[in-house]
């Protein structure tokens, strides 16, 4: 069995060590995907290193590799035992409909593991970008000659729901009043919870507090660092999407809660674990909190807030959509808030300014119907 080696981080960009690390842990993870593959799909590989994101690249290596493990457990398509062993002449006899058979096929299937039957359900959102993982890679064999025919156009269309036909969960003002309510004097919580809220609510009020003041997404707030702020100059750097870095302003509110959490409950240093003193949110085990972890206390509060069991709280994306809806309601630009959440497109920020939380409500309350007759006059 081979030693596991230890990632030692020679770095002279301008990145955090923890930035670099995440990187490296993706690319590494994709690495290990493509040794698994046939030699004829290095083009492939290329093309996404070169055109997708990392995470959007690991996602879509192991969608093909689920396809082709399709391939040899339900299909006659090839007489490999191994996905390596596939070869092209087995692809040249794969038809669109075997595609759409997949698709299909990926909508609802079981997996038995020892004494137990996993039932898994894929959304329309997932079924496409499973498709959308294999037209990249037919289309990139296609183009090399590697394949005759483009079979790409006969593949079946997936209806995904526009963003415009969604319902925009986000939390209310008196809801997140409540929830930092709740996080600040522990109510509404469980004797349980309330004996590690003793110890991380100056944390998890800070977290709360940069969620909703900066819309971030999850994981530009799990590689936050102590580094990553100048109180002095009132800013702070987050590494958004390809690793691009930006400089957010802070206010009194943020600085306070944060200045708090550090000086008054974060760790000391002595006792955080190798590799995890800059992290700025740590766990009561001394390392970084994970985005799991992130999760898990986001959904906790919002559920205090929305009066809801604690499965059914809000996921750290529904406080970026609190942080849009609330700042494009007090008045603020579509585009300065385009900017301070970053969005690609300008009409993915419309969508909030278009939605207004209160009209359902309002218009159901001027609907009431009269439940019982009075007495006749």
């Amino acid at each position: 069995m081979a030693e596991t080696k230890t990632v030692k981080l020679h770095n002279r960009s301008e990145k955090p060590d923890n930035i670099v690390l995440k990187e490296h842990k993706v690319a590494q993870d994709c690495a290990k995907l493509e040794e698994q593959f046939p030699k004829f799909m290095r083009g492939y590989f290329a093309y996404l290193r070169s055109n997708v994101l990392p995470m959007t690249r690991l996602s879509y290596l192991r969608d093909v590799r689920f396809f082709c493990q399709y391939l040899i457990e339900h299909t006659g398509l090839t007489d490999a035992d191994e996905i390596s062993e596939i070869t092209i002449d087995d692809f040249k006899r794969i038809k669109a409909r075997d595609i759409n058979e997949f698709i299909d096929y990926c909508r609802q299937y079981t997996v038995e593991k020892d004494d137990e039957i996993i039932v898994y359900e894929n959304s329309n959102k997932t079924l496409a970008r499973k498709k959308s993982s294999l037209s990249v890679l037919f289309k990139q064999l296609y183009r090399e000659e590697r394949l005759d025919k483009n079979i790409t156009d006969g593949f079946d269309p997936i209806r995904v729901q526009k963003a415009t036909e969604r319902e925009i969960k986000a939390l209310q003002d008196d809801e997140v009043m409540i929830m930092l309510d709740a996080v600040s004097v522990g109510t509404h919580l469980t004797p349980k919870e309330r004996q590690f809220w003793e110890k991380t609510k100056k944390r998890d009020k800070a977290i709360l507090i940069l969620f909703l003041t900066y819309g971030l997404r999850l994981f530009e707030l799990q590689q936050l660092n102590v580094s990553s702020f100048n109180f002095n100059r009132g800013e702070f750097k987050i590494y958004r999407k390809r690793a691009k870095e930006t400089v957010m302003p802070l206010n009194k509110s943020v600085t306070e809660v944060v200045t708090d959490y550090i000086e008054n409950e974060r760790m000391p240093d002595e006792k955080i674990v190798e590799g995890h003193e800059d992290a700025l949110f740590l766990s009561l085990q001394g390392k970084r909190l994970t985005e799991r972890q992130i999760r898990d206390l986001v959904k906790k509060y919002t559920s205090i807030g929305l009066a809801t069991s604690r499965k059914a709280g809000y996921s750290p994306h529904k406080l970026r959509a609190t942080a849009a809806t609330s700042l494009i309601g007090r008045g603020n630009s579509i585009y300065d808030v385009q900017a301070l959440l970053d969005h690609e497109q300008v009409t993915t920020t419309q969508l909030y300014a278009g939605h207004k939380m209160n009209v359902k409500r309002d218009l159901v309350k001027d609907m009431e119907w009269e439940l019982e007759r009075k007495g006749n006059k």
